[in-house]
């Protein structure tokens, strides 16, 4: 059994963050010890207890097991821009060795550790390196999420080949439907069937506080060989 995956994007904004709830969400209804990591993420906001972002406190909630902050999300920047620029501002280094003792010691609390990225597959973590770069050493499977609008099947289909020629696997993709007015939903769908890597592990609907739902009903973990 894989013990890790990676969740990415065709771009951001496309519901990453949504996706892996769900699947979190999945886990949990089938028992699986599944725990959230979000290593980096920009456009966080100083609490009481320390720099706090939104999506890894969302995935800190759905996690199946109980996870202290840090855990989830060892980077935090305020500047909601990406994530080099975001470092450079506080004088900070996103060091992949700090990710790695992150995702290990995940490992070791739980049976799958699912990884949620920044942005898309070439997200900079500085001015001449990539988080997929850390996504290669570990050599994780990879999860896309598809933000179904208008474009979609283009950056879709060029992410999945960037992915491949990395050397990665796509193991399944999330249709998130993040635009109720998208014109041909079903022939979208259709296109990415035809022509993505992977199994199609569900498509989530629109809908409003989707964040704050149970999404477990819109995945199906099969394909994944958990």
């Amino acid at each position: 059994m894989t013990n890790a995956f990676f969740v990415t994007g065709t771009d951001t904004e496309v519901g990453k963050t949504v996706a892996s709830r769900a699947i979190l969400h999945a886990a949990a209804s089938a028992n699986i010890k599944m725990a959230g990591y979000k290593p980096v993420a920009s456009g966080s906001a100083p609490t009481a207890n320390g720099m706090r972002n939104s999506d890894a406190l969302y995935i800190q909630d759905a996690s199946v097991v109980e996870l202290e902050y840090d855990e989830v999300n060892p980077y935090a920047f305020e500047a909601a821009i990406s994530p080099h620029l975001a470092a450079e501002q506080e004088n900070r280094v996103i060091e992949f060795d700090v990710l790695s003792k992150g995702l290990d010691g995940l490992k070791q609390k739980s049976d799958v550790v699912l990884v949620e990225g920044a942005g898309g597959w070439r997200v900079p973590v500085s001015w001449s390196d990539y988080l997929s770069t850390w996504v290669k050493q570990e050599k994780l499977p990879v999860i896309l999420v598809v933000g179904v609008k208008l474009g979609c099947l283009s950056h879709a289909i060029l992410t999945a080949e960037a992915i491949q020629h990395d050397g990665l696997e796509v193991v399944g993709w999330v249709a998130n439907r993040i635009n109720p007015g998208t014109e041909n939903y079903a022939d979208i769908i259709r296109m990415l069937e035809e022509n993505l890597p992977g199994k199609k592990l569900g498509e989530i609907p629109y809908m409003p506080g989707i964040k704050k739902r149970n999404l477990s009903s819109y995945i199906d973990l099969s394909p994944l060989s958990l």
